[in-house]
């Protein structure tokens, strides 16, 4: 019989077994999702050895053989990462907000350091360097810049973008951000008290509590349904229309307005009437306070905190199917869920959490210069944008040069940059160049938008060129299913001398089939 082992136990035994730091909450995870069996009651809660050994053993140990006979077997795994958890690939301010299609931070220091190793043979950027990224996006390179005590420049056309960046690269007056905070969340509260829609969602949840427990028990729920015992379409739907009387019946008894009169905007579809004003009550506040930095740091966490209040199911918040605005059977969760009816308790957890991750930041800091640029990278001046800007490090780089560029451009119509944060451009008033991006996503990946692509990257990198060292490095991540790269190269008047295909193990996406990513090591012709 198989020997039984406490969650402290596991975590242990599993971390030894795997080399792989496997926390307690990471065993509770495998149980409360039915992963492996849980033996006894809360308290004494138990699992089994041979389970636990036979999970870890698929997850991880043959999760390598598998990938390399989908990806071949020039697959680098030690770019794979995987001995990092979670926490550690979203450190500090890297999880500042939401960004669709960022790199992990250990990936941008494998290449910035000066270590060496079998694959990665020489070193390529010291102390000092000013880096380039000219696809900036949610400012990772940048960061890890800081980090490794470099001076780095990053470009996006999107404004929203550009913010992101820069808000996590910036220092801050924590004690302001926390009286700032403050001030909104008591005034919210004092404005949610003439109003019903809290009263309204605590009484909803208590409901949904007792009713998710009687026909939702976890893990037994989760076990039965692993194990075909129940068919979860059919039986979620018809739980969730035997709770819908409950639902509405507390709308009509709390008078709750859900649907907004319009739908013009980003913000009047996907959002609640209720949630929606407290969103702009919010908003007003900020423009009263007067540290611009305080501000800034505190519409991203506004902006987070919409992001997470959208009217949409938890499975649909990365994809928004349509609007919902009603309970709602979740797959994602194995129980009936609900929309949000008021923004306070994520304007309140958001705000704490950015607070520690800028503390956290704030210990790592070393005394160097970064920024984002917000322009088009194909003809943008960075020397003037930068005398413009930062003049302390555009005349570092008007001596020294950049050093190199790393950076993850834009996949051939996959994402649309924009449209990802639309909320944010409505909400903040920011003007939107989606005609400017680099292979959009809605000019598909048929062979004119393939070809506009070179063009586009190309074009970059020439106008890069301009401010950089001869014979500098530039390290571009992709995964080019198309070939596009090797035309990209020749087009800008560069080389491809070395490649480094990594798999990428933690996508956000729902397809977690095999993939890999290349990074491209170009250096000029």
């Amino acid at each position: 019989m198989s020997e039984l082992l406490t969650i402290a136990e596991a975590s242990k035994w599993a971390s030894r077994r795997f080399k792989k730091n496997i926390t307690t909450s990471n065993i509770s995870y495998l149980i409360q999702y039915g992963r492996i069996r849980k033996n006894g009651s809360n308290g004494s809660t138990m699992v089994y050895k041979d389970e636990l050994e036979q999970y870890y053993f698929t997850q991880l140990m043959l999760k390598e053989k598998r990938w390399k006979e989908a990806l071949g077997d020039d697959l680098n795994w030690s770019l794979s990462f995987a001995q990092y958890k979670e926490s550690e690939t979203t450190k500090h301010v890297h999880r500042l907000h939401p960004y669709k299609g960022k790199f992990i931070p250990q990936l941008v220091e494998y290449f910035l350091d000066d270590h060496t190793d079998k694959f990665k043979k020489e070193f390529f950027f010291k102390a000092g360097d000013i880096v380039l990224d000219p696809f900036c996006g949610s400012g990772t390179t940048l960061v890890q810049a800081n980090e490794l005590g470099m001076h780095a420049v990053g470009i996006d056309i999107s404004v929203f973008n550009s913010l992101i960046s820069n808000a996590k690269i910036d220092d801050y007056d924590l004690d302001d951000i926390k009286r700032s905070h403050e001030k909104i969340s008591k005034e919210l509260k004092n404005y949610l008290t003439e109003r019903n829609n809290v009263k309204f969602e605590n009484e909803l949840l208590e409901s949904l509590k007792l009713f998710n427990q009687k026909w939702f028990p976890s893990p037994e729920y989760k076990n039965k349904v692993r194990n075909g015992e129940i068919n979860e379409k059919e039986y979620g739907r018809e739980k969730e229309k035997e709770f819908l009387p409950v639902f509405h019946n507390l709308v009509k008894k709390y008078n709750i307005v859900l649907k907004q009169q319009v739908d013009s905007s980003f913000l009047d579809k996907w959002f609640l009437q209720v949630v929606r004003d407290e969103i702009d009550f919010v908003l007003e506040r900020l423009k009263e306070i007067s540290d611009p930095k305080t501000r800034k740091i505190l519409t991203i966490i506004l902006s987070r905190t919409v992001r997470s209040c959208r009217a949409t199911t938890h499975a649909d918040l990365g994809t928004l199917k349509e609007p919902v605005r009603t309970i709602y059977f979740c797959k994602k969760h194995g129980k009936i869920c609900k929309p949000l009816f008021s923004i306070l308790n994520w304007w309140k957890r958001y705000s704490k959490d950015t607070v520690a991750r800028i503390a956290e930041f704030k210990n790592l800091r070393t005394d160097t210069h970064q920024i984002c640029l917000t322009g088009d990278s194909r003809i943008i001046n960075i020397f003037e944008e930068l005398e413009n800007r930062t003049p302390l490090l555009a005349k570092l780089a008007k001596k020294q040069k950049i050093k190199g560029i790393f950076s993850s451009p834009p996949y051939v119509g996959l994402i649309n940059y924009h449209e990802q944060h639309a909320y944010a451009y409505d909400l903040f008033g920011f003007n939107r160049k989606d005609q400017l991006e680099i292979g959009p996503l809605f000019k598909g990946q048929g062979k004119e938008a393939r070809e506009s692509y070179i063009e586009g990257i190309a074009q970059v990198l020439l106008n890069s060129k301009k401010y950089m060292q001869k014979g500098c490095d530039v390290f571009l991540v992709a995964n080019d299913k198309y070939n596009l790269y090797p035309s990209i190269a020749d087009l800008s008047g560069m080389k491809i001398v070395n490649q480094y295909k990594r798999p990428v193990l933690n996508r956000v996406e729902k397809d977690r089939s095999a993939y890999a990513e290349i990074i491209f090591h170009l250096k000029e012709k």
